[in-house]
């Protein structure tokens, strides 16, 4: 099977758990950087795209209470997935199901949870990730233990 293609043995339904495959970005001639960049607010996007190197912060989940390190933009990220506008009408589907993953910490999930984060039809959600395009690494995640198996 090609890296980044779908595997055939695959039928996606509702109830398949969707990730995104950081794999994928790594075989992809996009920039994930400059990606996740593109989902931060006007202001902290000037300041991380101007950054060369990246320091690590001590950060505290408000849910859990677990520290970790994060990197400026890992950071940046979490912090705006705190914003209720983070996810909203007016972001392409691809771009909120991917906002809903980076909000999550890419905790799988299925078309209906993903419908119910993102305000848009569970089937459209599936129809858009389960074509032979994948959009921005997001991918089923059995495909990823697939390939991995593969290997």
């Amino acid at each position: 099977m090609a890296p980044g293609k779908p595997s055939a043995l695959i039928k996606p339904t509702l109830n398949t758990k969707f990730h995104i495959d950081y794999d994928w970005w790594e075989r992809s001639r996009d920039d994930l950087r400059l990606y996740l960049i593109s989902h931060l607010p006007p202001e902290q996007r000037e300041h991380l795209s101007q950054m060369s190197e990246q320091r690590e912060i001590d950060y505290i989940d408000p849910d859990t209470g677990e520290v970790s390190r994060l990197d400026e933009l890992q950071l940046a990220i979490q912090l705006a997935a705190q914003d209720p506008d983070f996810i909203n009408p007016q972001t392409s589907l691809v771009d909120s199901v991917f906002r809903v993953f980076l909000k999550n910490k890419n905790v799988p999930m299925t078309p209906k949870q993903l419908a119910e984060a993102t305000e848009r039809p569970a089937d459209t959600i599936l129809k858009t990730l389960s074509g032979r395009q994948i959009y921005k690494g997001i991918r089923p995640f059995l495909a990823r233990v697939i390939d991995q198996a593969k290997q």
